[in-house]
């Protein structure tokens, strides 16, 4: 496939089972330790209003046969195990009886837009700005401005979003305040609704750009000083070629190879730094549905969303991977060596 070697792609093929599965299994078991019962937990909901609920012991037996929870813990995984891979996560409780994969169809695409968007403008400023720190002919001002944008990233999410809200939509009034799209709007492939879902989401990504290109940005400056000293950046120079030419196909494309895996593996924390914006924001993203399905104590939209967005980070790391030979052929000839 492409010049790349039928193990490589298997050794990573493999590898990407294993870690889908252990998550799995990870996601299983970790709210079984907790004493709350999820059918308690919806019949709770039946009496929040202060009523008796007549025939509670049958209805609650009911709701933990509808759930499975009588069965066998092994029964119990195994039947897990074969709803994950047909991608049938239950019903929510707090939705019932919504099925839990409907929920994250209509998420999915807002968080995907939201973080494509946002990972790749932090991805191109970020490794831009770490780069020309390190070159020796960016101007002396830019090497005092960049370093002092640092301090953003020690602002979380949740406040650079606040504080965008407060300059943006509550004084200028330039973008609305909440939500993923205009009221009057309607949804489809159309001109308006499309302006109004990227009115809506600049403010998100942005608030989300505003923290994380600094993550990019010293590791690609790090980078960048290991690779300025190399014997092949010297004999470019010897040569006389030009330093834009030297920076971008000697330096730059050389010191990014470890920063385009990050980039995969950024994909999931990227996601859990949403949740907050997602709800503050009252974007419509997996961000807010896990928010909420937390704190309704919704077993079932937890587990599913968390496994999504560990698929998600799988996936990418296993793109990447397989793109990896491809953007750096000392790793094609070292997997055709062994």
């Amino acid at each position: 496939m492409f010049g790349i070697p039928r193990s490589y792609l298997f050794n990573r093929f493999v590898t990407f089972l294993l870690t889908v599965w252990i998550a799995a299994t990870l996601i299983w078991i970790i709210p079984r330790l907790s004493p709350v019962d999820p059918a308690e937990v919806m019949l709770g909901r039946m009496a929040s209003g202060g009523a008796f609920v007549e025939g509670s012991e049958q209805i609650l037996q009911s709701l933990r046969e509808r759930f499975g929870l009588n069965d066998p813990l092994v029964i119990q995984y195994f039947k897990y195990m074969w709803a994950v891979v047909t991608f049938d996560f239950g019903v929510s409780v707090a939705s019932f009886p919504t099925p839990v994969w409907t929920l994250i169809a209509q998420a999915l695409p807002w968080t995907l837009g939201l973080m494509i968007l946002s990972l790749i403008i932090t991805f191109i400023i970020g490794n831009a700005l770490g780069a020309f720190m390190v070159w020796e002919r960016t101007p002396r001002p830019w090497k005092v401005v960049i370093p002092s944008l640092m301090i953003f990233t020690s602002i979380p999410p949740i406040l650079s979003g606040l504080l965008l809200m407060y300059i943006f939509s509550v004084k200028l009034r330039w973008f609305p305040l909440t939500g993923s799209y205009g009221l009057t709007v309607t949804p489809g492939w159309n001109w308006d609704f499309i302006a109004s879902v990227l009115t809506h989401g600049f403010l998100p990504a942005l608030s989300i750009v505003v923290v994380t290109f600094g993550f990019w940005t010293l590791g690609m400056r790090g980078l960048m000083i290991s690779v300025q000293g190399e014997d092949y950046v010297n004999l470019a120079k010897a040569k006389g070629l030009k330093p834009r030419y030297i920076l971008y196909k000697y330096m730059v494309r050389n010191a990014i190879l470890p920063q385009v895996t990050a980039f995969a593996l950024k994909i999931g924390l990227l996601v859990s730094g949403q949740i907050l914006v997602e709800r503050i924001f009252s974007y419509n993203g997996m961000g807010k549905l896990l928010y909420d399905a937390i704190l309704d104590q919704d077993f079932a939209v937890i587990q599913g969303v968390s496994f999504i967005i560990i698929l998600m980070t799988a996936l990418s790391v296993l793109i990447v991977d397989m793109l990896y030979p491809l953007i750096d052929p000392r790793i094609r000839h070292q997997a055709e060596a062994a």
